[in-house]
């Protein structure tokens, strides 16, 4: 049975560094769901995810609240969605952005709770809480054992 992963991250630059490592062992089909309160940050983890990528330093990534999806080309394709303005899955579905969950890419989901009925059974779900100290507390969980192992590795080496 994978296992879940509680990690303290004390400040932006261990939000950083884990979204690099994130991104460095992402693989073409990969979906990572990114779950947490406003401020708790998903947009900044997804930003250090596509550096791990090697998406350019040009392409300034930001949170697709309004657009819901922007795309980035790295070492293999970024697809990243904000589902916050999105109230179910029928949205998702309507928009076309689940053919996107099965692309050669890395789809990184915000507010993927939106859509928990038609996300792929293979994912990485990574809940992230803001605490009243600014540290942030991280959950990091997979049912799928193909991620599991890949995640494990790099989590156990992972030390903010």
């Amino acid at each position: 049975m994978p296992e879940d992963y509680l990690i303290k991250l004390k400040n932006l630059q261990d939000t950083e560094r884990l979204g690099i490592a994130l991104g460095n062992i992402a693989v073409a089909g990969d979906c990572i769901c990114l779950n947490g309160n406003l401020g708790a940050g998903k947009t900044t983890l997804t930003q250090s995810i596509a550096i791990g990528l090697k998406v350019p330093a040009k392409c300034y990534v930001t949170s697709p609240s309004f657009a819901m999806m922007h795309e980035y080309s790295g070492r293999i394709p970024l697809y990243h969605m904000d589902f916050y303005r999105l109230h179910n899955s029928s949205e998702i579905i309507d928009l076309g952005f689940e053919e996107y969950f099965y692309l050669d890419g890395l789809t990184v989901i915000e507010w993927a709770e939106r859509a928990a009925d038609i996300l792929p059974e293979d994912r990485v779900t990574i809940e992230l809480r803001l605490n009243s100290d600014q540290t942030r507390t991280v959950r990091i969980f997979s049912e799928s054992d193909t991620f599991a192992k890949r995640y494990q590795i790099m989590l156990k080496s992972f030390t903010p």
